[in-house]
């Protein structure tokens, strides 16, 4: 399985948890866990991470419920949760 898939199955079945410091950046940008899932389940991978001793992450592009630009950076954790790192509004 690709890893955008994974992790769009991970959002679906709601296998997965937004970290403090995610909410205290979708909260400066007014964000929330639905934009969060939006972003995931219509968007695509801009970037991968592999130096990271406690995983790879995944930065991911896509559009929040009203239509904004966000991306998302996320891990999945050994257990198999997946980890929202951080979310934040993207101006094109």
């Amino acid at each position: 399985m690709r890893a955008l898939q994974r992790i769009q199955k991970a959002i679906r079945e709601q296998r997965y948890r937004i970290s403090s410091h995610a909410n205290e950046e979708m909260s400066e940008d007014n964000l929330v866990a639905d934009d969060v899932e939006n972003v995931i389940l219509g968007g695509r991978i801009m970037r991968k991470f592999t130096r990271d001793p406690r995983g790879t992450r995944y930065e991911v592009a896509g559009d929040t419920r009203d239509g904004r630009r966000a991306r998302v950076v996320c891990r999945f954790l050994p257990s198999g949760m997946l980890l929202i790192i951080t979310a934040y509004e993207r101006e094109e």
